[in-house]
């Protein structure tokens, strides 16, 4: 499930034009579930450089048509999963266009990127009020024997798809096992200062229950006091910015074993 609250970038400029969500982070996901070699996954990503299409990836513009082309937004992106090839299904947290609010020390923001640029948020919300989830989106958590919180921006990422009524519902009430995989480093200024025990308590702040942590102890971020169980694996890709695939699968079905 991904969040389609961002405002940045192509992804906003999309949204004033065309009148449509944020299809930027669908896809991200979708080209990371794309067949191995795929040349229109590369194509997916390519951004125009000149023009009045500079600065917009290529994927965006293409979700854009196929979601006007079939009238339905999880229609358009299943469409695009199976023209890449996707092993998996990409689904959005809501099919609603909402803005991401935060509240904090230094009072409320509106959008992603303000709610990013902006340190010491306490809490999250979804602008209007009352966006649901697609029944799809519902239905694939209650089935999951695993469910995967992360990783992401806390709060812009993760927190801002939970936030939308009846996902937060789902993995509270999921039979299957729930996992929070921690960001290896803390981003500035959304989580500066954040251990495992700090993201763990803004998910539980925001309703969301999870059964056990997967962390890298080698990387940015301490460990401090959840009051959970908490797996350290060694999760980093070269550099220590970027969860390495493979051994986050690993770690994963180990859990899941």
């Amino acid at each position: 499930m991904v969040s389609v609250a961002d405002d940045g970038g192509s992804t906003g400029r999309l949204r004033a034009e065309l009148d449509v969500v944020a299809l930027g982070d669908i896809r991200k996901c979708l080209v990371a579930l794309a067949a191995d070699g795929s040349v229109l996954a590369r194509t997916f990503e390519h951004r125009f450089g000149e023009g009045e299409l500079a600065g917009h990836a290529l994927g965006n513009l293409m979700l854009a048509g196929l979601v006007e082309a079939t009238g339905d937004l999880v229609e358009g992106i299943d469409e695009a999963g199976r023209l890449l090839g996707a092993a998996g299904r990409v689904l959005p947290a809501t099919t609603e266009k909402v803005t991401l609010k935060g509240d904090g020390d230094l009072g409320e923001v509106r959008g992603q990127a303000a709610v990013r640029d902006t340190g010491r948020i306490r809490r999250v919300s979804l602008v209007p009020e009352g966006s649901v989830a697609p029944a799809e989106a519902v239905a694939a958590v209650a089935a999951a024997d695993q469910v995967v919180v992360g990783p992401g921006s806390l709060y812009t990422s993760v927190l801002a798809a939970v936030a939308v009524d009846g996902l937060g519902e789902a993995v509270r009430s999921a039979p299957g096992q729930r996992v929070y995989v921690c960001n290896l480093q803390p981003e500035l200024p959304e989580t500066e200062g954040y251990d495992v025990g700090r993201h763990v308590a803004a998910l539980q702040e925001h309703g969301v229950d999870i059964d056990v942590v997967l962390w890298d102890s080698g990387c940015g971020v301490d460990l401090g006091k959840p009051d959970l169980p908490v797996v350290d694996r060694r999760l980093a890709g070269p550099g220590g910015l970027v969860h390495d695939p493979a051994k986050l699968a690993e770690a994963l079905s180990g859990l899941l074993a």
